[in-house]
């Protein structure tokens, strides 16, 4: 299936307005996101404006998403030996990095459910390394869920490829409200960051995950290469797909991998993006995910969380150290950010 960028085009009018006045009618009082041409403009605004729009989208994301934060943690069920090339991630065994396939038994994963609950995160994502899972994976993930349920008042979501249609009903069955499958990319920019599976792939297992009923999070990694007209068109892409979560990912260069020698975003690219992200997408989860330690440290994480999102992923990465989960639930504190309180009816 073809996702296409477009959305209503500028009007002469508006055209001739600044793009961030735009965008407080559009997106702050009318509650429109903002098309590719409009994200464009934002991501090319002069750096000089950038506490200018980290104001707006903090103002965006606080009268359409409301105060509270959404906390969530992530373990990996099977890391490793993963037969895809995503040339960012160091589970591909197709590229000489350190990381090794390697399984968490049941106990282990109920104790992690346990600690992701104690830190107040509502949400506990289950991951794998795979294309898709297959019956002995779909097994693993049953039984985790069951133990967990058994012990951990917390949301359960996946994150384990691309799906089947029986895939897909059988994770509903079992109770997983949402499902991560990240886009990545930009459309255009995905071939020169996966080779061994498309797009439309992804879009696939997504529209079926809408379908039966689960949220579907979405999102993926900038600073793989892909131009500012790239970034736009992706926040575009996404805001037609509408997904109920976006986790904002910054590259993080892992040795081994084909994009292990690229540079890290620089902080004021990474915040344009995060409040453009909140412009085109003014109603939707936007989470804090992998990479901004090292793009945005402390100073940039506080900006961030100013400037649009309102989710963080709390704790350790899949395979990279996060910031300790006490030192996001102090900062989200001191910014007077209330935790959001686990809802019993999804």
């Amino acid at each position: 299936m073809t996702i296409t960028t477009a959305s209503p085009s500028i009007d002469d009018t508006a055209a001739d307005r600044d793009i961030l006045d735009v965008a407080r009618t559009q997106v702050l009082d009318e509650g429109v996101g903002l098309n590719y041409d409009q994200l464009l403009q934002v991501l090319n605004l002069d750096e000089e404006r950038l506490p200018e729009l980290l104001q707006l989208a903090h103002d965006v994301r606080l009268r359409h998403c409301g105060p509270e934060v959404e906390v969530e943690g992530i373990i990996s069920l099977k890391t490793g030996g993963c037969p895809e090339d995503c040339h960012f991630c160091s589970q591909s065994g197709l590229f000489a990095s350190p990381v090794r396939s390697a399984w968490i038994d049941i106990p282990s994963l109920v104790e992690a459910a346990k600690q992701t609950a104690k830190s107040g995160a509502t949400e506990f994502c289950i991951v794998a390394a795979v294309r898709g899972p297959d019956k002995r994976l779909m097994t693993q993930v049953a039984a985790g869920i069951e133990a967990i349920r058994n012990e951990v008042d917390i949301q359960i979501a996946c994150s384990l490829g691309m799906l089947t249609q029986e895939q897909v009903d059988e994770l509903a069955a079992m109770g997983v409200h949402r499902y991560n499958h990240n886009l990545e990319t930009a459309r255009s920019h995905f071939p020169n960051v996966v080779t061994t599976h498309t797009y439309d792939e992804r879009w696939s297992t997504l529209r079926m995950v809408r379908e039966a009923g689960m949220e579907v999070c979405c999102g993926g990694i900038l600073g793989m290469g892909e131009t500012v007209e790239q970034r736009a068109e992706f926040a575009a892409e996404l805001a037609v797909l509408d997904p109920d979560e976006v986790p904002l990912n910054f590259l993080n260069p892992r040795p081994g991998t084909p994009f292990g020698d690229l540079d890290v975003l620089p902080a004021a690219e990474a915040l344009k993006a995060v409040a453009a992200f909140r412009l085109a997408l003014p109603r939707t989860i936007l989470r804090f995910a992998g990479g901004r330690e090292i793009t945005l440290g402390d100073l940039g994480a506080k900006q961030g969380m100013l400037g649009g999102i309102n989710a963080v992923i709390v704790g350790n990465y899949l395979t990279t150290l996060g910031r300790p989960a006490e030192a996001d639930l102090d900062l989200l504190d001191d910014l007077s950010m209330p935790i959001k309180a686990l809802n019993d009816t999804l």
